[in-house]
């Protein structure tokens, strides 16, 4: 059964001065602020897509890759995933990188970082975000 998610943001003025609230309409989790300063200079206690992009790559990932340990018979006990988006203003989202750490008992390390790499490729939100370079760093706790 699919399943569809909402958010929805409000934005008042021009871009350079203008600021925005970004609501996680499906969850109820919250509203954030967001600006233009926050996403092209330090966040300020404001979020910024690139943010929720990372958000939402290192879970998926995190999951995508738990999935797929588990399937080969070697569950992990704990993944500990970061992604950082780089943003360039002028000319977009310029990659993203996966730091991932993993505690899988009975694994090496060359069969994590394959898991780690088909998880990287497969994961929905990295589908997603093909026209992106992602890059991965993994290794065993």
């Amino acid at each position: 059964m699919a399943t569809t998610r909402q958010a929805h943001t409000v934005w008042e003025g021009n871009l350079i001065e203008g600021k925005g609230v970004v609501t996680f309409d499906s969850s109820g989790i919250g509203e954030y602020d967001v600006s233009w300063p926050s996403r092209s200079e330090a966040a300020n206690g404001k979020t910024s897509p690139e943010e929720l992009i990372a958000a939402a790559h290192s879970s998926c990932f995190s999951m995508a890759l738990s999935h797929g340990l588990a399937g080969a018979g070697t569950p992990p006990t704990k993944l500990e995933t970061k992604a950082d988006v780089t943003f360039q203003p002028g000319t977009g989202i310029t990659g993203i990188h996966l730091t991932v750490e993993g505690t899988v008992p009975g694994l090496d390390e060359a069969a994590f970082v394959k898991a780690a790499e088909d998880a990287k490729a497969n994961c929905p939100v990295s589908q997603a975000l093909t026209g992106t370079t992602i890059t991965l760093s993994a290794k065993l706790a």
